[in-house]
């Protein structure tokens, strides 16, 4: 089964900017492909995850950490329908953080950041290695990310909804998403639909 390697905090507000597309061009003998610009990747070639740290650390110019999943993770969580019933809209977004590895405790759940009904960032459910939350679109948001870190206990990075509905894409285009997950992306609404470009 292939892989999928999500990098952490690069193209972000400047900060460890690189080009995808260029990474993955050179280390194109191991099927990778760029999901977007925040550093995710499918590989679709077998190699061994500490090989794949490995290729990646010796091509990237920065340091950075990289969060690697089978694309099974992925589409079962995809077939799931992990948002059904959440409301989401222009100034609320739905993501999905990224665990290093899967939390050993978990808090209470909903969690919300700050607590009550303002919130502005909020964890729904956790799944495995899987965070799934929303968040407000607004400048306040980007400081409180971090402390879900200390919250879930570990390492995490973070993918809108909309980044995940591309990578499904590019794994249905390798023939890799089951029927259910198709099934599930026809039936998204326009709004949640990767682009095609």
């Amino acid at each position: 089964m292939p892989l999928v390697v999500f990098l952490k905090g690069v193209n972000v507000g400047g900060n460890k900017s690189f080009r995808p597309s260029v990474l993955a061009s050179r280390l194109a003998k191991y099927g990778v492909t760029s999901v977007g610009a925040a550093g995710t990747f499918v590989v679709a070639k077998p190699i061994s995850r500490a090989q794949l740290r490995s290729e990646f650390r010796r091509h990237l110019p920065f340091e950075a950490e990289l969060m690697i999943c089978e694309a099974k993770e992925i589409l079962d969580l995809a077939s799931a329908d992990p948002f059904a019933g959440e409301v989401a809209g222009p100034e609320i977004v739905r993501f999905i953080g990224v665990l290093a590895e899967g939390p050993r405790l978990l808090p209470a759940l909903p969690l919300s950041l700050p607590p009550g009904q303002a919130w502005l960032v909020k964890i729904i459910a956790v799944r495995g290695r899987f965070a799934l939350g929303l968040y407000r679109r607004t400048m306040q948001t980007i400081a409180l990310f971090g402390k879900l870190e200390k919250h879930l206990g570990g390492s995490l990075t973070n993918r809108n909804w909309n980044t995940m509905m591309t990578l499904l894409a590019k794994l249905s285009e390798k023939r890799i998403a089951s029927p259910t997950t198709k099934s599930l992306r026809a039936s998204l609404p326009d709004k949640d639909k990767p682009c095609k470009r």
